[in-house]
């Protein structure tokens, strides 16, 4: 009974740390952040001819901050509310999952 348990416990924590890998706010927030440094680097190095197709705005510089800002709130969030996985519900035993053997 207590190998049981323990491969019971084994795939509870394996699922919970697939369920934190996978949620979808670290994939948000890691590709905004990464994106958001890109596009920053690209308008941190504009040339005079980038900002007059833009007149006059960096456009780059500010999208990308803005990417970067947003990728960091997904991160945060991800880091302030975790997800809990459910609690386990306790496992039965045979014997009252079997069905009664009267017969009426």
């Amino acid at each position: 009974m207590s190998d049981l348990h323990r491969e019971v416990s084994d795939l509870e924590s394996k699922s919970a740390t697939a369920a934190r890998l996978f949620d979808i706010r670290r994939i948000i927030g890691g590709l905004f952040a990464v994106y958001g440094v890109i596009v920053t680097i690209a308008g941190i190095t504009a040339s005079d001819a980038d900002l007059r197709k833009a007149q006059g705005i960096n456009i780059n510089l500010w999208t990308g901050l803005a990417m970067l800002a947003l990728g960091l709130f997904f991160l945060v969030w991800l880091k302030l509310r975790p997800i809990v996985p459910p609690p386990a519900e306790p496992a039965q035993s045979a014997e009252s999952t079997a069905p009664t053997g009267t017969a009426g």
